[in-house]
């Protein structure tokens, strides 16, 4: 475990249990140098310990990554707890956690992600303050949602040179808060939207308010598209799926889409645009950062409005350079949390 952490360069990885509610929570803080640790609680089945152990590690260093990026005064962490097969009291289970996190003191500041809600976080809440994304502070999905769509026309741009969407032919893997919320914009932008999400329900809806298209889920990678969207859960980009793609760009909400960080050089050998997903996906977390300090929504506003720019400017760099913008963004993001 901890060469896994020296790899990662975790800071801390945190495990505790109570028995009364089912909870098993994991809880890795990959780097503090900027300022405490935020990031999500997912509450999601896996197959066994170890695995969401590795999901946490990973994800952490993504948000240290994403706030160094995003200009925040924070570190990265992140929280996955264990889905127990039976759900007696699930607020019970979320103030038991949030007695992990108060035993933390400060130094990680947790907030929604998949599978969890702001009533969750409501609950955490009763027991610490290292809590945002509460019903007070409202849903997240949202801003993140706003900070994709500004980076798709980033990438419509750089790849395409487009300057609207108007016409483009976009494939999106997911239609859960984040995805639904942008395929919104996307329609309003007139796009051609093509649509995959395991319940059929959110295809449909889709279908009927916005004229998407459906598509299996299966098949949704290989269709031929303008930009491919991925928002659903990551390690989707592999070396199979990658020679499978049929798109000039893949820019999306999802977190850790690529399986290996060597997938984006062999994104970059067929000539298909990355757009970093911590980079393009960062809107959720200058919210929940911001929210939680009390800025205005003028603030918050201004702050999203830099990832388009953030991605603009990898852009450019890896055209000069020849190289991924993911390789330009990771030595970007290490240079200011290592210095």
């Amino acid at each position: 475990m901890f060469a896994l952490m020296k790899a990662a360069r975790l800071e801390a990885l945190h495990l505790a249990r109570d028995p009364v509610t089912g909870l098993e929570a994991i809880v890795a803080i990959h780097n503090t140098r900027l300022g405490p640790a935020l990031g999500g609680c997912r509450f999601l089945d896996y197959p066994d310990t170890e695995s969401a152990v590795l999901d946490a590690m990973r994800l952490a260093q993504g948000m240290s990554y994403k706030a160094a990026l995003a200009g925040l005064e924070l570190g990265g962490g992140k929280a996955v707890l264990i889905r127990p097969p039976y759900i007696g009291d699930r607020c019970a289970l979320f103030e038991a956690f949030g007695r992990v996190v108060e035993d933390l003191n400060g130094r990680y500041i947790t907030a929604v992600d998949s599978g969890t809600s702001s009533a969750d976080m409501d609950c955490i809440a009763r027991e610490t303050r290292h809590v945002t994304s509460t019903t007070d502070e409202g849903d997240p999905s949202p801003h993140t949602a706003e900070g994709v769509f500004a980076g798709i026309r980033a990438t419509a741009q750089a790849r395409l040179g487009c300057e609207s969407l108007e016409g483009l032919r976009i494939a999106v893997q997911g239609l859960g808060h984040v995805g639904y919320a942008l395929v919104e914009r996307l329609a309003a932008a007139g796009a051609e939207l093509l649509v995959s999400d395991l319940e059929q329900g959110r295809v449909q809806q889709a279908v009927e308010q916005l004229g998407a298209h459906p598509v299996a889920s299966a098949a949704l990678l290989c269709e031929p598209c303008d930009i491919l969207v991925p928002c659903g859960l990551g390690g989707i980009l592999d070396g199979e799926t990658v020679g499978t793609l049929r798109c000039a760009a893949v820019a999306g909400a999802a977190n850790n889409q690529l399986a290996c960080p060597e997938v984006a050089d062999l994104l970059q050998m067929r000539g298909i645009l990355y757009a970093p997903d911590y980079v393009i996906n960062a809107g959720g977390l200058i919210y929940v950062a911001l929210r939680h300090r009390g800025e205005s929504d003028a603030s918050i506003g201004a702050h999203l409005g830099g990832i388009r720019q953030r991605l603009s400017a990898i852009y450019a760099r890896a055209q000069d350079e020849g190289r991924s913008p993911a390789r330009i963004a990771d030595e970007e993001a290490e240079r200011l949390i290592y210095g």
